[in-house]
């Protein structure tokens, strides 16, 4: 059997590159240890930009991961998603159309996108607000039949999750880190890949 080859590019903020993880894995290295399929080789290539809205996050996917991507391979893109953009004060309907535009540009190239979520932090009233966006980025993922991997809901009162960002400076740690690497690797990564589920 020929083996597969799969080119997995990953943009998004801090929290894709394991920002404040002290094994410096962060969500996709945890994942990453998690995928070792037999008949498929897998590289993947992390190109986090920190404090980054959907704006910037459109404005340089193609260009970053397209140098990535090569057309011998399966090529694949995952996006992780903040809450910058309520900084930003983009609205929502404005982040809806800055995630469509990535979705359909890869599309066009029929690459495979899997959409991880923003994860819930410790202010209720920002989460209220984080929870319409989340559930926007989710709407316009699966209208375009892409995965998405919802964060926010599973962990919004997830007591390990909100002891381990009391104790980071509201940022994920190890544990943190783990319980979103759960969540995308039972929530439709290896659906998404192809590959028999390895859980």
């Amino acid at each position: 059997m020929e083996q597969r080859r799969i080119r997995l590019a990953a943009v998004g903020d801090e929290l894709l590159a394991g920002h404040g993880d002290p094994r410096a894995l962060g969500w996709l290295g945890r994942v990453l240890a998690r995928t070792t399929p037999e008949h498929a080789k897998l590289e993947a290539y992390s190109l986090a930009a920190p404090g980054e809205g959907t704006e910037a996050l459109a404005n340089r996917w193609l260009m970053e991961a397209g140098r990535r991507f090569d057309e011998t391979c399966e090529n694949r893109l995952v996006i992780g998603l903040s809450d910058r953009d309520l900084d930003l004060e983009l609205s929502t309907a404005r982040s809806r159309l800055n995630l469509a535009n990535i979705l359909d540009g890869a599309a066009q190239m029929s690459i495979k996108v899997l959409v991880v979520g923003p994860p819930p932090g410790l202010d209720q009233e920002r989460n209220r607000k984080l929870a319409d966006l989340s559930a926007a980025f989710g709407d316009v993922t699966t209208r375009r039949k892409h995965v998405y991997v919802d964060t926010l809901t599973p962990l919004l009162n997830h007591e390990q999750w909100r002891t381990d960002l009391a104790s980071n400076g509201g940022a994920p740690g190890q544990a943190g880190y783990g319980l979103i690497a759960w969540l995308v690797l039972h929530r439709g990564w290896f659906r998404w890949l192809d590959l028999p589920d390895m859980n």
